[in-house]
């Protein structure tokens, strides 16, 4: 007498099929993830990404040029860590699609004192340095890191952050 062939029960073949399709939506949602913030992981950094991201403290400077010293200095300071909008900015600054890259004259230097506001983000160890970016909101505003070379000209998010700037500026105001 022949023996009877064991078949996988339906359970475990769902279950299975599952697992599968869950393998494959996380893998390609990894692979989208990174499609959407290439660019600027390369333009910042990935360490200043990740401190945009993940930062406690942030703090919004207003920049004045100092022509004594020739360089840009922070005439304001404001702690915005807790700012309304701020992780819907933050997630902003990382994503591709907000700038306008080969947008062309991201090579040329801008006139001095042409930064006129810039975020820092802090990390939790004091000695830490922070990361800092300058914007200039001039049209077409653009983004800098500071510390590293070029600049990107903000496309979509440049409306949107002035306004923010303007909105968190007048709710932190006595």
């Amino acid at each position: 007498m022949a023996e009877p062939r064991i078949r996988p029960r339906a359970g475990t073949m769902i279950v299975v099929s599952l697992l599968l399709l869950a393998l494959g939506l996380a893998a390609f949602a990894v692979w989208f993830q990174w499609r959407q913030t290439r660019l600027c992981l390369g333009f910042y950094g990935a360490d200043a990404a990740r401190r945009i991201q993940t930062s406690d403290r942030v703090e919004l400077w207003r920049l004045a040029w100092d022509g004594s010293r020739r360089r840009p200095v922070v005439a304001e300071r404001l702690d915005v860590s807790r700012a309304g909008g701020l992780v819907h900015l933050r997630r902003g600054l990382v994503e591709d699609a907000n700038f306008a890259w080969g947008d062309g004259g991201t090579g040329s230097r801008l006139p001095d004192g042409a930064w006129d506001e810039a975020l820092a983000f802090f990390e939790p160890a004091a000695d830490a340095p922070a990361t800092v970016l300058a914007f200039d909101m001039d049209a077409p505003a653009a983004i800098t890191v500071v510390g590293r070379p070029g600049r990107v000209t903000l496309g979509r998010i440049a409306a949107g952050f002035k306004t923010w700037i303007d909105a968190t500026r007048t709710l932190a105001r006595p």
